[in-house]
């Protein structure tokens, strides 16, 4: 199992909220790929989630979605649980200067503003489930009830 770490902002916004959470740290294996993390820590790939950011094709509006990481996002499902015609990601350079994170450290708790976010589904069959704790190599693991303590959300079908 991997080892606990320094805190994090997210992991500080949990504090302040007095949210339970346990922290991982996997910076010495070097990945930042989300199967391969959850290889490392142990767990469930389907328990363990990444945080995509789209824009909406008409409106420009950013979009969250926080989806399993053995899973592919479904555009059409997506677009349509925002009430949107079609989203697609923003390029990898927008991130950090949208949300504050990097590409593999990206959060749904603690982005520069709140976006419309969006759970996939399945989350709803986990006690608990890991995603990034808003940097590389650096996860938290919440339960779904408890992350709605920090952020608001919809649950949908989101995946391939």
């Amino acid at each position: 199992m991997a080892k606990k770490m320094e805190k994090t902002n997210v992991m500080r916004l949990l504090d302040q909220k007095k949210v339970p959470y346990e922290s991982y740290c996997y910076v010495e294996s070097g990945t930042t790929v989300g199967t391969e993390v959850a290889a490392v820590l142990g767990q469930n790939p389907s328990q363990v989630f990444k945080t995509l950011v789209t824009v909406g094709g008409k409106t420009k509006q950013n979009f969250v979605f926080v989806i399993p990481v053995n899973q592919e996002l479904d555009l059409k499902k997506a677009a349509s649980a925002v009430g949107e015609k079609s989203i697609e990601m923003i390029k990898s350079k927008e991130l950090l200067p949208l949300t504050g994170y990097v590409h593999g450290g990206c959060s749904p708790i603690g982005m520069k503003k709140f976006f419309t976010t969006t759970v996939d589904a399945s989350a709803e069959n986990f006690e608990t489930i890991f995603f990034s704790g808003g940097k590389i190599g650096y996860q938290v693991e919440v339960s779904p009830v408890d992350l709605k303590k920090m952020i608001r959300f919809e649950y949908a079908d989101l995946c391939e």
